[in-house]
């Protein structure tokens, strides 16, 4: 086996150290999780894990900061796809939807920034910003381009990344929801609400009033 080989074999390992740990860290809490429980779950010595990670706190380092890119790189991917202000707002919620639901986006949301040890944190705070700003920016362009409503961008932006988020939250995987369904559900009720607008209303009753008249004419 050559070098590169080796090397492609063991990140495949720590990924999949990582990847059981943030699904440990979503069951269990970040402080209820040890070291032997990774290793348990993973049917290998705690010794083993050392190969492959320092400690416990650059474990969760590693898993927060997958979530981050992958949310990044998706919204990233989602944009340069193109659209309209509106379309890309739709595809980057889609993105952020799905990821909250895998173990490192879940990761990501379940596991405070506080429980990150500095200076990462500080770097963390900054990733999570740029997923902040790259809502704004869409929701300001989709006003501009007259696709959504007037509003205030920040804070639109914050209600939308943190209905998305909270899925991360509550989302278990054997609920009677598949992801994509969550994803589309959720995505549509902050898009359309839920409160049927004011002139759809006039016009029903005015129908079944015109209805009404020619029943009893």
């Amino acid at each position: 086996m050559g070098a590169g080989d080796r090397q492609r074999q063991r990140e495949a390992k720590r990924n999949a150290v990582l990847t059981t740990a943030a699904e440990l860290f979503n069951e269990r809490g970040f402080h209820a999780t040890s070291l032997d429980d990774i290793a348990a779950r993973l049917h290998v010595s705690k010794p083993t894990l050392y190969y492959y990670v320092k400690n416990k706190d650059e474990i969760l380092l590693a898993c927060v900061s997958k979530g981050l890119d992958m949310t990044l790189a998706g919204i990233e991917a989602s944009r340069a796809a193109g659209g309209n202000a509106l379309e890309q707002l739709r595809a980057c919620m889609q993105v952020y939807a799905d990821i909250v639901m895998q173990p490192f986006g879940m990761c990501l949301i379940r596991v405070g920034d506080e429980e990150v040890p500095e200076p990462a944190r500080t770097e963390l705070r900054r990733l999570k910003s740029e997923i902040d700003l790259a809502f704004r920016r869409l929701v300001a362009q989709g006003v501009q381009e007259g696709l959504l409503h007037p509003c205030d961008p920040k804070m639109t932006a914050f209600v939308i990344a943190g209905a998305l988020s909270w899925i991360g939250r509550w989302y278990q995987t054997q609920g009677s929801y598949s992801p994509e369904e969550i994803a589309q559900q959720c995505i549509e009720t902050l898009l359309r609400g839920v409160v049927v607008p004011a002139p759809a209303k006039s016009a029903g009753k005015f129908l079944r009033a015109t209805k009404k008249g020619a029943d009893s004419a």
